[in-house]
């Protein structure tokens, strides 16, 4: 099993956000990059040995204002490619399940992996 906490997805990852286009491939390379190095930094480098995994994510956001989940996930989109490509696995591969934590000041998002 493995834990990460990822930090709160930038606002112009929301779906509804209008960046344009090169601050939001800023921003969804900045995202990948973190979960890919949080989830290397977990597993010391080595690859995921099953096909599939069970993925837990918990969204924890930076105040109490409420949010739509859909918008969380697809925010999350970029950081859950990055766990897939630190892992080796096609993120296809993925039975996710999504919640709302309660409120952490800064936002954070937690992961969790399982085989399945």
């Amino acid at each position: 099993m493995i834990s990460v906490t990822l930090p709160w997805p930038d606002r112009l990852l929301h779906p509804n956000a209008r960046p344009h286009w090169a601050a939001k491939a800023k921003a969804v390379k900045s995202a990948r990059v973190k979960a890919g190095w949080a989830v290397t930094a977990e597993t010391n480098g080595r690859k995921w040995p099953e096909e599939g995994a069970s993925v837990s994510v918990t969204f924890r956001p930076p105040d109490q204002r409420k949010r739509d989940l859909d918008g969380m996930i697809s925010a999350h989109k970029a950081a859950q490619d990055g766990i897939a490509d630190a892992l080796g696995v096609d993120d296809c591969e993925f039975q996710c399940t999504y919640a709302i934590g309660e409120p952490v000041k800064g936002g954070a998002v937690l992961v969790t992996i399982q085989s399945i």
